[in-house]
């Protein structure tokens, strides 16, 4: 029988702290629970967190956020090793300069920024994943996967992850749509925004991992191609990857 764990984990200080364990993968073995985990930012995790995460065994954070972006709300958890892995967080700056325009935005604008913004993560940021494969590689699991709201550049890192074991499409889109249920939203982030932009930024919808995985195959053609020639992970790897984290 197949263990089934808490998805989940409710911690006071991080939000969106999920396992990516739980779904069946290729030949149909499960991807393993408590190796690999996506949160939000782990800068205000109290005492109690801590403790969790200890017993989680958490000894490594690829944190995607800008360089000074990080700054205010760094992990400072002892015996966590972080590794940046920067993605400048560039969708606030459009929306802002939109705006100090005179144009208003609506939702569907809004939402429209955020799946340019994820095409921008193939066709500029792709080199930031490929080190995230390259670390999945040498194993620093349990580790964790997050930028600020742990929702866009961590989703779509967290479905690249489960299409590298082979879990199915559709389950790879439940699994980032869970961000709506799971993301508790800073209302002072951006609460000068008006209300129908932050409704498209604070939401995941289907569309954005769509835009980026439109932007692989244009630019590269297949998926099978993006994860040899961007994120150079070939066969030989990608085997080292099941090994690791799909069961036995």
């Amino acid at each position: 029988m197949t263990e089934t764990l808490p998805r989940h984990l409710n911690l006071a200080g991080a939000s969106n702290f999920r396992d990516l364990g739980g779904y069946i993968g290729k030949d149909g073995r499960t991807t393993q629970w408590r190796r690999i985990f996506r949160s939000n930012h782990l800068g205000k995790v109290t005492d109690a967190d801590i403790t969790v995460l200890r017993e989680l065994g958490l000894k490594a954070a690829f944190d995607f956020r800008g360089v000074q972006e990080r700054v205010p709300d760094a992990c400072k958890v002892e015996g966590i090793t972080v590794h940046s892995l920067p993605i400048e967080p560039v969708t606030m700056v459009v929306v802002r300069e939109h705006l100090a325009s005179g144009r208003k935005l609506s939702t569907e604008e809004t939402m429209d920024i955020m799946r340019d913004s994820y095409r921008n993560y193939v066709r500029h940021n792709t080199p930031r994943f490929r080190t995230l494969f390259a670390h999945l590689i040498e194993d620093h699991a349990p580790l964790v996967i997050h930028c600020t709201a742990g929702k866009d550049r961590t989703g779509f890192a967290s479905a690249l992850i489960l299409h590298a074991l082979g879990v199915k499409e559709d389950i790879i889109g439940e699994d980032y749509l869970l961000t709506n249920t799971y993301y508790k939203r800073d209302t002072t982030n951006a609460s000068e925004l008006p209300e129908e932009v932050r409704a498209g930024l604070q939401i995941v919808d289907e569309t954005f991992l769509a835009a980026a995985f439109e932007a692989v195959r244009a630019d590269y053609g297949s998926l099978d191609a993006y994860f040899v020639e961007g994120l150079g992970v070939n066969t030989r790897e990608r085997e080292t990857l099941e090994k690791l984290y799909l069961s036995a």
